[in-house]
C-alpha cells in the first residue's frame, strides 16, 4: 500500500474502539501522524498505544462532541501540537438503541433525539467549523472524510432519529465539499452496511436468539458475512489521500451489496 498519508496530520473521532479505531491505526501505518479523540479516555489511549507500538506516531484528546468549546480546543490543540490539520475524518456517531429501548417514532423522547442529532450531524458541522480555519493551510492536500450508513439512502425499524442524521451526513458531505472546494479542500464520506465491532458484538451478544440477530445483521449482504473494520479502514485512507483527489462529494457505499437489490437471503 505504502505510505499513502505520508506527513499528513490525521483527526480521528471516536477513534477509541471499533471503525475508529480500525481507521487510526491504519492511518498511522499509511504514514499518518493521528490524533485520537474519543470521550472515553483509557479507550483512546488504547488506541494510541497500539500506533505507538506499531511505531507510528499519536496523541490523544478528549472531546465531548456535543461541546463547540470542545471541539474548537480539540482542533487547536491538534494544530500546535502537530503544526496543522491535513485530514479531518469524522467517524464518531450513536444510535438510538445504544440509548434507550424506547426507540420508535411515537415513543423516542426529546431528549435522545437530541442527543443523536448533536453527535451523529451537529458535531461534524462543528468538527468541520472549526478544523476548516487549519485545513485551508494545508499544503498537502487536505480532506474531509465522513461517516454516513447505509441508513442514509433507506431506513430502518427503530432508527428515525439515526437514519434521519445520517441522511443529513450524506447531504452536508456535499455542502461541505461545495463550500470548501475554493480552498482546495475535499470532503467525502462512505455508508458501512453491518460491520463487525464492538458494539455491534455487545447487540448480539445481549440478543436471546443469536442465529436470528446474525440473519438479519448479514441477510442483506450479497456477501454473506459482516464488513470488517480493516476493510473500512482501507477506504477512508484512500479517501483521505491524495489518490483520490480527483473525488469530491461523493458518496462510497460499502455495505457488502446490501443497496443492490431488495432480497434477503434464506438463513443457512
Amino acid at each position: 500500500m505504502g505510505n499513502r498519508l505520508d506527513g499528513k496530520v490525521c483527526i480521528v473521532t471516536g477513534s477509541g474502539s471499533g471503525m475508529g479505531r480500525a481507521c487510526a491505526i491504519e492511518m498511522a501505518a499509511q504514514g499518518g501522524r493521528v490524533l485520537v479523540t474519543d470521550l472515553n479516555e483509557a479507550a483512546m489511549r488504547e488506541t494510541a498505544d497500539a500506533i505507538a507500538a506499531a511505531g507510528g506516531e499519536a496523541d490523544v484528546f478528549r472531546c465531548d462532541l456535543r461541546s463547540g468549546e470542545e471541539i474548537k480546543a480539540l482542533m487547536d490543540f491538534t494544530a500546535e501540537r502537530f503544526g496543522g490539520i491535513d485530514v479531518l475524518h469524522n467517524n464518531a456517531a450513536v444510535h438510538e438503541t445504544d440509548l434507550t429501548e424506547k426507540t420508535s417514532i411515537e415513543e423516542l423522547s426529546e431528549d435522545i433525539w437530541d442527543i443523536v442529532y448533536e453527535i451523529n450531524l451537529k458535531a461534524l458541522w462543528l468538527t468541520t467549523k472549526y478544523a476548516a480555519p487549519y485545513l485551508k493551510k494545508s499544503t498537502l492536500g487536505p480532506a474531509i472524510v465522513n461517516v454516513a450508513s447505509t441508513g442514509s439512502f433507506v431506513s430502518y425499524p427503530q432508527a428515525g432519529a439515526y437514519c434521519a442524521t445520517k441522511g443529513g451526513v450524506l447531504l452536508l458531505t456535499k455542502a461541505t465539499a461545495v463550500d470548501l472546494a475554493p480552498y482546495g479542500i475535499r470532503c467525502n464520506c462512505y455508508c458501512p452496511g453491518a460491520i463487525d465491532t464492538p458494539m455491534l458484538q455487545k447487540y448480539y451478544e445481549a440478543a436471546p436468539d443469536k442465529d436470528a440477530i446474525m440473519s438479519v445483521l448479514t441477510g442483506a449482504h450479497l456477501i454473506p458475512r459482516l464488513g470488517k473494520v480493516e476493510e473500512i479502514a482501507k477506504l477512508a485512507c484512500f479517501l483521505a489521500s491524495n489518490d483520490s483527489s480527483f473525488i469530491n462529494g461523493a458518496s462510497y457505499v460499502i455495505d457488502g451489496g446490501t443497496l443492490a437489490w431488495r432480497g434477503m437471503r434464506a438463513a443457512d
